[in-house]
Order: structure tokens, then C-alpha cells, then sequence
């Protein structure tokens, strides 16, 4: 008798791009396309993926294959070692064997953002996202606000997608405020919201990253927990950025009158969690928070 091999949470998928549109200065969606994409799971909300990318002068981006793909790719030398970087899954069309991923165009300062200003119909890349065929939690969705009262979404530009996601997926009757700093005013795109959500996009021009983000989220707070705090304030340890990975999300939300998701450039989203949490008193297990990206670093693997 032959033995039936479990299915596995993620797997690999080779796609090619199937179209590409600008949708904003600083935005473009990719469309892919591949033979076994009716199986990518459709999740919402703000599902990670992994693209691997082509290598400088390829047009194809490929992972070693196998549940060891990831210690297999690190033991690759350098040069033959295809870039991989995180992204959200913008949209899932099953029925059409596509899949929607809006990348940020920043100029030419590493892998993602060269390849995103370049990209062409025809380029083959890996996909490393979730089986659909696999009936558990796939993991990588951050957004889980339990019992929350109101909602709070914030985050720069890295964020939009992920933010977009979330918003199509909550429920009519969802409340709270959705604050997005983008790069420049051509930079606001068509969002679905439920009416109970005030959406906020904040254009910052030549500004730093985070002058419009962190006033605006600040006032937000205040309004949506009327105009007070949540509790007691509490000791929020420091995370040097520039050496750690700001990532901490609950698995369990408590009764709160707010949970905050944040996302986007680590020193601006520390600042954010610190005011919630150390100076508002919000449960630090009702803040999800994300460094999307470090400002001067290249972009994660």
C-alpha cells in the first residue's frame, strides 16, 4: 500500500507574471498566474507570503524544493541564492489560477524594489504561500482582535496592502479608525471599508517617514478611547531596532476597548507602541506591531 503524504500548511508555487499595473506612484500590482494556484489558499485579511526573486540578470526566481527548502536556500553560496522577501496578499482568484501582490516602488536600493520597478509579463518566480488543501490554521495572519471593542489600523506605505486586506474582510459592524501615511497624494487607492470605519490617508511628501503616521495615530488613540487612557500605564522594554526584529503579536486578545494593529518602518511603529502601551495603557496583548522594514537597512529575508 503506498503511503499518502500529509499535506503541509505551504507550499511552493511556480507562477509567471501574468500583468502588470501601475496603480500609483509609488504602487504596482502583479498579477500571477500558474498551473497549481487553484490551490492557494484564499485567507484575507493580511496574509504573508514569500516571493523568491530573479537573481541579477535572470528572469527567474526559484527556492530548493523540499520541507527543508529554507536551510537548503542558506546553504547556497551567495551569488546562487535567489532573494526571498515577505509580502501580502493583496487578492486570490482560484477560479482563474491568479494572484494579486502590490508592491512599493522606492527607487533602487535592493532586490525587492529593483525587481518591483522592472518586472515584466512573462518573469517566473517562486511562491511560497499557503496550501489550500491543508484543512488548519496555515498561519501568517497577524490581525486577530477576539473581543475587541473598537479597532485601530496604522501604518506607512509597506502596510497599504495589508490594511486593505483587513478592512475588505471585517464585518459590517465593525468600528474604529484606519490611519495610512503614504509618499505622495497620487498614492491614495480605492479602499473597502465598513462604514463605521473612519479611513485617514496622510500624504508626507518630503516630510520623514512618520511626521503625518505618528500625530495622527496619537489623536486617533485619544478620540477612540475618549480621550483617555485604558488603564494603568505599563513598562513597554526597548527594542533596539537597528539589531532586533519589532514583531510581537498576541495570541490571545482580552477584553479591550481598543486593539491596535501596526505595521510599517520599525523605529516609527516602536514609537506607536510605546505611546499605546507605556503612555495610553492599553493591554500590550491588545497591540499587534510590526517592523515591516528598518529605515537605512536593506530589506529582510
Amino acid at each position: 500500500m503506498t503511503e499518502t503524504m500529509p499535506i503541509a500548511p505551504w507550499r511552493q508555487f511556480t507562477v509567471e507574471v501574468r500583468a502588470v499595473r501601475r496603480l500609483s506612484p509609488s504602487f504596482v500590482r502583479v498579477t500571477f498566474t500558474g498551473g497549481d494556484l487553484d490551490r492557494f489558499a484564499d485567507n484575507g485579511y493580511d496574509q504573508r507570503i514569500k516571493l523568491a526573486l530573479p537573481l541579477p540578470g535572470q528572469s527567474r526566481g526559484r527556492l530548493p524544493e523540499g520541507a527543508d527548502w529554507y536551510a537548503k536556500w542558506r546553504a547556497l553560496p551567495e551569488h546562487l541564492r535567489n532573494p526571498v522577501r515577505t509580502y501580502t496578499v493583496r487578492a486570490v482568484r482560484p477560479h482563474l489560477a491568479e494572484v494579486d501582490v502590490d508592491l512599493v516602488l522606492h527607487g533602487d536600493s535592493g532586490p525587492a524594489t529593483r525587481w518591483a520597478g522592472r518586472v515584466s509579463v512573462g518573469d517566473e518566480i517562486a511562491i511560497l504561500g499557503p496550501d489550500a488543501g491543508y484543512d488548519g490554521d496555515h498561519g501568517g495572519i497577524e490581525f486577530r482582535p477576539s473581543s475587541a471593542g473598537r479597532l485601530l489600523l496604522a501604518g506607512d506605505e509597506t502596510a497599504v496592502p495589508a490594511i486593505s486586506g483587513i478592512c475588505e474582510r471585517l464585518p459590517l459592524d465593525a468600528r474604529g479608525t484606519v490611519v495610512l501615511e503614504v509618499p505622495d497624494a497620487g498614492d491614495v487607492l480605492p479602499l473597502v471599508a465598513p462604514p463605521g470605519m473612519d479611513v485617514h490617508w496622510l500624504a508626507r511628501g518630503a516630510d520623514a517617514h512618520g511626521s503625518r503616521l505618528v500625530p495622527a495615530v496619537t489623536a486617533a488613540a485619544g478620540e477612540l478611547l475618549a480621550g483617555g487612557s485604558a488603564g494603568a500605564t505599563q513598562p513597554v522594554a526597548d527594542v533596539d531596532v537597528d539589531t532586533g526584529i519589532l514583531w510581537e503579536v498576541p495570541d490571545a486578545v482580552p477584553p479591550a476597548p481598543l486593539y491596535a494593529w501596526l505595521a510599517g518602518e520599525a523605529g516609527v511603529i516602536r514609537t506607536l507602541r510605546r505611546h499605546l502601551v507605556a503612555e495610553r495603557g492599553l493591554d500590550r496583548r491588545a497591540v499587534a506591531f510590526m517592523g515591516y522594514w528598518r529605515l537605512g537597512r536593506a530589506d529582510p529575508a
